[in-house]
């Protein structure tokens, strides 16, 4: 099917963007701070993913795109990282708005940052020679040693928030990577990361979505916050 991943695109925020408007949300209202957060962020994951398109990493699947193109990558994968961060936000803040007290001890949380970054490490260590999987850890650890620096409190409610965000994730990954189409619209040399699948997904995603969508909630309430305090 043509264009099958920006539909996948548009279908993941069209929800999220018309719920925005709902008078218990109203993320509209915090737009701004919302989209400084998803630019930065889709920086280095931009360099991260032109790269390693290059270098025969990682590819899509012409069949499935439009056809446009922008600095080697589709631009089906430009709005992957605006439409995907947009959905997981407004997750996260729906999720706490039903249930504002959704948090973590300051311990629990506090044990699994560390265990979280024990496992980091150690696949880092015991796999520089693949790509995939080296700079996802890297990311990682750095992307959750800065957040457990500056806003420790942000990782109390969102270890549970992932937890949700990993349905709709596994949902829309698994068709990018194949489940329930013909071939696949991303395509992974799996030489370059550990050869695990979860499904069709290579489990690698699994860290790349932790630290994307940790990155932008943390520049969300950063930028939320210094509005707040002009006002």
């Amino acid at each position: 099917m043509m264009s099958l991943y920006l539909w996948i695109d548009l279908l993941s925020i069209s929800v999220p963007l018309l719920v925005s408007f709902h008078p218990r949300i109203r993320l509209y209202k915090q737009w701004k701070a919302l989209f400084l957060g998803l630019l930065i962020t889709l920086v280095p994951f931009i360099i991260w993913d032109v790269y390693f398109t290059l270098q025969g990493y990682w590819g899509f699947n012409e069949v499935y795109l439009s056809g446009l193109k922008l600095i080697h990558l589709p631009i089906e994968e430009w709005l992957f990282f605006i439409c995907i961060p947009y959905a997981c936000v407004f997750t996260h803040l729906s999720i706490l708005e039903i249930n504002p007290n959704l948090s973590l001890s300051q311990k629990t949380s506090q044990g699994i940052t560390i265990g979280l970054f024990i496992i980091f490490v150690v696949v880092l260590l015991f796999n520089f020679n693949r790509a995939y999987t080296s700079v996802d850890m890297i990311f990682a650890i750095i992307t959750l040693a800065l957040v457990h620096k500056f806003n420790p409190e942000l990782l109390q409610s969102f270890y549970i928030t992932f937890l949700f965000m990993l349905i709709p994730f596994f949902i829309v990954n698994g068709i990018l990577t194949g489940t329930g189409i013909e071939g696949n619209i991303v395509w992974y040399n799996d030489e370059e990361n550990l050869g695990i699948r979860l499904g069709t997904i290579p489990i690698e995603d699994t860290v790349y979505a932790f630290s994307m969508i940790l990155m932008n909630l943390s520049l969300f309430y950063k930028f939320k916050s210094k509005k707040e305090k002009l006002q």
